[in-house]
């Protein structure tokens, strides 16, 4: 029996949340060059919400024009800081400046998912949540930073709010799920709407 849908990726916490659900999936990563697609959407003047949507897209396109018949789910994540479109840390020390640009100050998650059926778009949602980070001392985003490295640098700002980057924050506005980069509770909504799920 075939999957009622395909995962266009990696993400290990996405294909968590969907397998906790009870959604029947299969993965399938889409090999994509987010880098210039962001590159070429920013050139463009394309703000983040839109980057995060076209990347999503992307991923699913990709695999749906490979798999006809399936629904394919993309997913993609950015921090919008201010405007600007901040991606995954190169380098410790490029986790220690986002991390020390955005403390005291507001920022903007967009978790965006779309979902392919045979090579064509049928659905797609954009869920936002709003952080606002703590004044953090130097001492303690140096040591944090140190300290969670090796999971810190897939994540998009340098922290991931379900282990020790929850300390981080002083307020959070929206939906968990959004913050771990699947608008979960749209999505469950428009399978059960589809018959993919029961409801």
């Amino acid at each position: 029996m075939s999957a009622h849908i395909l995962l266009a990726s990696g993400s290990e916490i996405r294909a968590q949340l969907l397998r906790q659900a009870d959604v029947p999936f299969e993965v399938q990563i889409a090999r994509v060059d987010e880098e210039a697609i962001k590159a070429s959407l920013l050139a463009e003047g394309a703000n983040p919400r839109d980057i995060a949507d076209a990347l999503a897209e992307a991923k699913a396109r990709k695999v749906s024009m490979k798999n006809p018949g399936p629904l394919v789910l993309g997913c993609d994540q950015v921090l919008d800081f201010e405007g600007a479109l901040l991606s995954k840390p190169k380098s410790e020390a490029e986790a220690l400046a986002q991390l020390s640009a955005m403390r005291g100050k507001r920022h903007m998650l967009l978790s965006a998912a779309v979902i392919y059926r045979d090579g064509e778009p049928i659905w797609r949602h954009v869920g936002q949540v709003r952080l606002r980070m703590r004044e953090c001392s130097d001492d303690y985003l140096s040591s944090y930073v140190s300290r969670n490295w090796h999971s810190i640098q897939h994540a998009v700002g340098a922290y991931k709010l379900e282990e020790e980057g929850v300390r981080l924050f002083s307020n959070i506005e929206g939906s968990y799920f959004n913050v771990l980069g699947l608008p979960l509770v749209e999505l469950l909504n428009y399978l059960g709407l589809q018959g993919v799920i029961d409801q």
